[in-house]
């Protein structure tokens, strides 16, 4: 009925209790989760995720903010990418939150990165994964430069984790992009977030856990997990005035769509 489009089950905080989290999905009806890899050290776990179990998928990526790990070469992403069961490129984009006292002129290498997995997801015919944070000119700029304008041979994708203005919303939906939703929607203080989802496309929309982080209300502050995404899809339900069965068969459909791979 549900489907988690993104979560991390191979970070520290959930990968021993795989069973566990599985048995806490079927019980919650959450059918399928997106396995998000975020670098290539990391990218054999999460295969082997998408590999042991049915309902489980696999991406490949470095995320922005990673650093110190190895560099995503076009050819280490495509590799990847045409294995089996990978059905997307990233988590990737922009991440300019923790300058650490470097300028956004000195993050040229994280700007660079991003136009590699663009072009790996355009050869691949994979939608991207996209993360930005303190980021988002510069982001909707090098999708744009890339050619990510949502005509014929763009890659597309999905803004996952939205955290950002209606009018960066707009502009990722204008390119063609998806909004992914997470816990955060159920927080107190995110009205200006709520607010945004309320007006996103009904074909645009995803929800996602971003497990093991962001879990949402009724269980903010503790370790998220896929079982917690009908708290996501139940927020959205009640802005949107939809049954909650709606939201589920909504989210669970775009997510066919944009990772066409989970049909094969």
């Amino acid at each position: 009925m549900f489907t988690d489009s993104h979560c991390h089950l191979t970070f520290p905080e959930l990968a021993a209790q795989i069973p566990a989290i599985r048995e806490a999905m079927t019980r919650a009806q959450v059918e399928r989760a997106l396995c998000i890899c975020t670098s290539l050290e990391e990218f054999p776990a999460v295969h082997e995720l998408s590999t042991r179990y049915d309902n489980f998928w696999a991406t490949v990526g470095v995320h922005p903010d990673n650093e110190g790990v190895k560099e995503p070469s076009l050819e280490a992403l495509l590799s990847r990418g045409r294995m089996p069961r990978v059905v997307g490129v990233g988590e990737t984009g922009l991440d300019y939150y923790r300058l650490a006292g470097r300028s956004i002129a000195d993050m040229g290498w994280q700007r660079d990165r991003f136009r590699t997995h663009i072009q790996a997801a355009r050869q691949l015919g994979l939608p991207l994964v996209v993360h930005t944070r303190s980021a988002s000119e510069d982001t909707l700029a090098i999708l744009r430069e890339q050619g990510e304008d949502g005509s014929a041979g763009s890659a597309g994708g999905v803004f996952h984790c939205f955290t950002e203005t209606a009018a960066v919303a707009r502009a990722a939906l204008d390119l063609g992009f998806y909004i992914s939703f997470s816990g955060i929607l159920t927080f107190k203080n995110a009205q200006d977030l709520r607010d945004v989802a309320a007006f996103v496309p009904l074909d645009r929309l995803l929800i996602e856990t971003d497990s093991p982080y962001l879990a949402p209300v009724p269980y903010r502050g503790k370790t998220n997990n896929p079982s917690y995404v009908p708290h996501v899809a139940a927020q959205l339900a009640l802005l949107r005035k939809l049954p909650l069965e709606q939201i589920a068969q909504v989210s669970s459909h775009n997510f066919e769509t944009l990772f066409k791979g989970v049909l094969k």
